[in-house]
């Protein structure tokens, strides 16, 4: 009887520990909120928000010099982790501009979709909408990483659903840097990633400052 007591203690022990875990991310967007704490970013700056891309991409104000960038990349993740965290890590700098790029790693979850990936992406854009109307809404679309074929269908398809919902919007635009990272003959540019074929390195950001740029507000 012991034994089975001592059983019980343990599950419940476990269930309270797994029940105190943070959200996915939580760190990271903790330390976001202790640097806003300490150092007040502008309002009405142009925010990037979104997956590793951005969050890797260390120097984007220098890349953008003349305008106000808050880079507000995170980890690895998902559209559903900026919807989760869009009053913390969105909201309260009341961006004139909100550069987003996300999709992804969604794609690499077991089922999804690239509806999927649309769905997502309207429901954020909706949540920005309503919050802050005025803000224009850039989604940059989602990169041919080498790494990933074997879902650069479902690229290229929530590509295309994300562009047709944004041309029907208003203060909204959809950025391609998809075709650009191809070369001459229609491949994909194995040079401007690192050796994980996923993340840019220089030249990669360098194709992606350039389609950027044009889009960026005064």
């Amino acid at each position: 009887m012991k034994k089975y007591f001592l059983v019980i203690l343990f599950f419940l022990g476990s269930v309270a520990g797994m029940a105190q875990q943070p959200p996915a991310f939580w760190n990271e967007i903790s330390a976001f909120k202790a640097i806003d704490k300490s150092t007040p970013p502008p309002q009405q700056a142009i925010l990037f928000v979104g997956s590793s891309s951005f969050r890797m991409w260390h120097d984007v104000s220098a890349a953008f010099p003349g305008y106000e960038i808050i880079n507000r990349g995170f980890g690895g993740s998902q559209l559903t982790d900026v919807i989760r965290y869009f009053y913390d890590i969105i909201l309260p700098y009341h961006p004139k501009q909100i550069v987003i790029y996300c999709g992804e790693n969604d794609l690499m979850e077991n089922g999804i979709t690239a509806m999927d990936v649309n769905n997502r992406f309207q429901t954020l854009y909706c949540m920005i909408r309503k919050n802050l109307p005025d803000a224009m809404v850039d989604f940059v679309s989602i990169k041919p990483s080498p790494s990933r074929m074997a879902v650069r269908d479902q690229v290229v398809a929530a590509n295309q659903m994300i562009k047709n919902f944004i041309t029907s919007r208003s203060k909204a635009r959809y950025i391609d840097v998809y075709r650009p990272m191809h070369d001459a003959n229609g491949n994909v540019m194995n040079d401007i990633f690192k050796s994980d074929m996923l993340h840019l390195n220089e030249k990669g950001y360098a194709i992606w400052q350039k389609a950027i740029l044009p889009y960026l507000l005064k």
